[in-house]
């Protein structure tokens, strides 16, 4: 069995990060999004995976390399632009064969991963078998329907009036009979190859499609609260482990994860947090749920419930919290104070807030 990633896209509801960074490659707790799912693919027994990539495929070949770090290999397979879900199985044709492979978008979270998805797909013979969840707003997402005995006997996507809350997850399991479906529908109005009409024409020709839930935390990190719910997610299970330089002065309290290299000075940590390699919190707070990237610098700093990328600096400013902080961002005091501040700040930027 082979897996399809897709790590294309553009990822506008990330935006200004996602102008410089592939969506998929925003870390949780340090770890970029799309790590997690390979991570998953290769527990679930899977080894052989495709990569789609899109504008941003230099960084992700970058980061990923040749999935040997995985403990996978991997075959990269370049989108000319976004053209839908089913178009990525239309182009990884020649990769997938007549094997069956599970589909699995690169911006999903998964807590308990996709081995019992796997393993019951293997077991049951069908020709899909699709992740599902139930959400209080399923107008929002593809939603399924489903018949007495589990299967899938309907699929809408983002309907105006929902007939279930039954929401599509983004991993999907199929046979090679996939194939003929991607290449007799036709694109939607959007210009695209919808899945979802894909595996309506599975059901319209008899083909068993089935339904599988998910069993723990799944979210698709597609937004800014998304994302820093996932890392309050992951922190929550975090072990303490302090490699790093804590001063005499410094109270470290609770599960923190403290990078060899990093440098702790009177300061105040309070789990769960992780701090990357070669950070320095100086004359600090850093509060729960936060993580700080590599190479970064708090002075005289409050921050939490935040994520701050690599190589950014956040000095004089207090009040820090709900934030994505992007790659060598400056965020600097000015003159004035407000209480609290909200960021979702872009690589390369400079910010300029009254503290």
């Amino acid at each position: 069995m082979k897996a399809l990633v897709l790590a294309g896209g553009k990822g506008s509801r990330l935006r200004p990060l996602t102008h410089t960074s592939a969506k998929q490659l925003v870390p949780v707790a340090n770890k970029p999004v799309l790590f997690y799912g390979l991570e998953a693919i290769r527990d679930a027994g899977i080894t052989s995976v495709g990569i789609i990539l899109g504008d941003t495929g230099r960084e992700v070949r970058e980061a990923v390399g040749d999935g040997s770090a995985f403990g996978i290999e991997v075959t990269y397979i370049e989108q000319e632009a976004p053209l839908g879900l089913a178009h990525c199985v239309l182009i990884a044709r020649q990769f997938l064969a007549d094997e069956p492979f599970v589909m699995y978008l690169g911006d999903n979270f998964l807590v308990d991963g996709i081995t019992g998805l796997v393993d019951a797909f293997r077991a049951a013979g069908c020709d899909a078998r699709i992740l599902l969840t139930r959400v209080a707003e399923p107008q929002f997402y593809g939603v399924a329907e489903l018949g007495p005995d589990g299967e899938i006997v309907g699929l809408e996507e983002k309907p105006e009036f929902p007939r279930s809350d039954l929401a599509i997850v983004g991993v999907y399991t199929f046979s090679p009979a996939i194939h003929e479906a991607v290449r007799a529908i036709r694109p939607s109005a959007r210009g695209e190859l919808e899945i979802t009409e894909a595996i309506k024409w599975l059901i319209d020709t008899g083909h068993s499609v089935q339904s599988h839930f998910v069993t723990g935390y799944w979210k698709d990190t597609g937004r800014l609260e998304d994302m820093l719910e996932c890392n309050r997610m992951v922190l929550e299970a975090i072990e303490p482990d302090v490699g790093g330089s804590v001063d005499g002065l410094s109270h470290v309290t609770g599960r923190v994860v403290i990078a060899p290299g990093a440098v702790v000075e009177r300061s105040v940590i309070r789990g769960p947090v992780v701090i990357g390699a070669d950070t320095k919190i100086i004359g600090s707070y850093v509060g729960p749920y936060t993580s700080i990237g590599e190479g970064c610098v708090l002075d005289d700093a409050e921050v939490d419930y935040s994520i701050v990328l690599g190589e950014s600096a956040i000095r004089g400013v207090s009040g820090l919290t709900h934030s994505l902080i992007g790659r060598y961002v400056e965020v600097t005091r000015a003159t004035r104070v407000p209480n609290t501040y909200q960021l979702m700040v872009g690589d390369h930027s400079k910010v300029q807030v009254r503290s």
